[in-house]
């Protein structure tokens, strides 16, 4: 029998939608500038090579359906951004996969905001050192209901939404996407080797902005529902 130095933190899992199944989360990457509004408005243009980042699975914070979550604002930043996102659960992986067989690897699709430390990010990118603090801080990405593929079908198309206290502030559809969501599988495997259990979270498009203190965020894709959280004061 295993005899842990002290107790191991539980496993990441997101809440499968009408299923009593819970998803194993293993790691969280993200895709960089991948809608081209978004990335003008960050001062780029083209369509480069798709970057990547990651987040911590325990930065992930479920937010169930028809509930209203809650979030922390984080310390050390006073320019906290939202940024609308699909995110793709991974029910198999591989290394060097081709995009039909990354499409085949899709398990499910979630609703998630990364949440960004806009001004340590800024701060970071000036001096050339690593985003670490401005992506993976505790709570981190809001994520809502992981939905089947088997049950929405391959989303390629559809809009993609966020509004702060009733104002829209984002919006765009799934199909501006720079790279595909199989064609940012196919290249993240390329680099890792991906397994089941694997999240990736594709993107966003313009209008990013800050957050206060006592905001109510709601974001949507279609097919997938609402996420809904309100930002602690």
């Amino acid at each position: 029998m295993t005899q842990w130095v002290f107790e191991p933190e539980p496993t990441t899992a997101l809440v499968v939608a009408q299923s009593e199944a819970l998803f194993p989360v293993r790691r969280v990457y993200c895709v960089g500038r991948n809608y081209a509004e978004h990335a003008q408005e960050m001062g780029h243009s083209g369509r480069e090579a798709p970057f990547f980042f990651t987040k911590p699975a325990n930065s992930l914070v479920q937010i169930l359906e028809n509930r209203e979550g809650i979030i922390q604002y984080p310390p050390r930043t006073n320019d906290l951004h939202h940024e609308i996102e699909l995110v793709v659960a991974l029910g198999s992986g591989g290394s060097n996969l081709t995009v039909e067989q990354a499409t085949d690897a899709i398990w499910g699709y979630a609703i998630g905001v990364d949440l960004t430390r806009r001004d340590l990010q800024a701060a970071a990118k000036e001096k050339g050192r690593p985003w670490d603090v401005a992506k993976g801080f505790d709570q981190a990405a809001p994520i809502g209901l992981l939905h089947p593929i088997s049950q929405t079908g391959l989303l390629t198309q559809g809009p993609i939404l966020l509004d702060v206290n009733g104002v829209r502030k984002q919006q765009g559809d799934l199909d501006q996407m720079i790279w595909s969501v199989a064609e940012c599988i196919a290249e993240l495997s390329t680099y890792f080797e991906l397994k089941a259990g694997d999240l990736l979270m594709t993107g966003t498009p313009a209008g990013v902005a800050a957050l206060q203190r006592g905001d109510h965020v709601v974001g949507s894709i279609e097919g997938l529902g609402q996420l809904s959280f309100r930002v602690n004061q």
